[in-house]
């Protein structure tokens, strides 16, 4: 695989941090991460788990369990639950919630089938979806990207009620997600490992994205465990066959975490939902929380 360009439009510096991930061996590392934070062994993990909050002020009086020795593993941190009552969930009918705690990258229309990355760049539907046929439904529609630093909290939930259509595994590299990064790597997003994941919803087809990014090798999803298949090559699942149980999941519902900080990817078709104004670049936002609404058909 050739290394991606450099955009000349990112500052020095995150042009020098981007070179430096082209040349890494990201799964190496993640596969080294993943041995590290599975760890039980309490000094070890006891002590990342207290530099963690230090060093990310994490507000732990929103967590079901706060103390390093509650978790077995600083994985198990990592995906901690939270209190019942920290994200109250929109319940407006129409409504569409933020499907995570994180930080918005971009949102807004997706013209003809390229959606923005970054100022100066684009990448295709097709090129994130990998597949033609997939990408049609979206065309001309709506996405928004939402970003993860490693002080969220980590669990993906529904952002309106769903049924599992299919669930696609894309390999890639496994590039850092942030905005530094989002300038400095053009086709970002569709380089990067991810997991695809269509649903059928009241708002029509919709396309939740769990893109993977350094040290995040793996991915889980509520119906399937841990997805990281050890095949560089697409693996597709198809569910809601007449012989299976349907996968449905409600507004507000868990349906995947990341084992470590990464980017979820929300697309929608051509008017099906109008995202809120505050939807905007640096924005924060937190799950449950009312981000858009179904376009209701004249």
């Amino acid at each position: 695989m050739s290394r991606p360009a450099i955009s000349s439009s990112a500052s020095a510096g995150e042009r020098l941090f981007a070179l430096l991930l082209t040349v890494l061996p990201h799964h190496l590392l993640s596969k080294a991460m993943y041995g590290i934070t599975r760890c039980t062994w309490a000094p070890l993990k006891d002590r990342l788990i207290r530099w963690a909050v230090t060093h990310y002020r994490i507000d732990l009086d929103e967590v079901e369990h706060d103390a390093p020795e509650d978790f077995p593993s600083f994985n198990a941190f990592f995906t901690r639950s939270l209190l019942p009552e920290a994200r109250p969930v929109d319940t407006a009918s129409g409504s569409i919630v933020s499907p995570v705690d994180g930080e918005v990258s971009q949102a807004g229309p997706i013209e003809i089938d390229r959606l923005l990355q970054a100022k100066g760049h684009d990448f295709t539907l097709e090129a994130l979806l990998g597949d033609p046929a997939l990408a049609a439904p979206f065309v001309g529609g709506r996405f928004a990207t939402l970003y993860l630093s490693p002080r969220d909290y980590h669990r993906i939930h529904m952002p309106l009620d769903g049924r599992l259509q299919r669930m696609i595994h894309v390999p890639g590299r496994l590039f850092s997600v942030n905005q530094g990064t989002a300038r400095a790597v053009p086709n970002l997003f569709a380089r990067n490992e991810r997991i695809v994941n269509l649903f059928d919803t009241p708002a029509g087809p919709m396309a939740l994205i769990m893109v993977g990014a350094i040290f995040v090798g793996s991915m889980d999803t509520v119906w399937a465990g841990t997805v990281a298949p050890a095949e560089r090559r697409v693996t597709r699942w198809r569910y809601g066959g007449v012989t299976e149980t349907p996968i449905h999941l409600s507004k507000g519902d868990e349906m995947g975490r990341f084992n470590m900080g990464s980017t979820v990817i929300l697309l929608f078709g051509k008017d099906r939902v109008a995202w809120d104004g505050m939807l905007a670049p640096g924005t924060r936002v937190r799950v449950g929380q009312h981000i858009g609404s179904q376009v209701t058909a004249v």
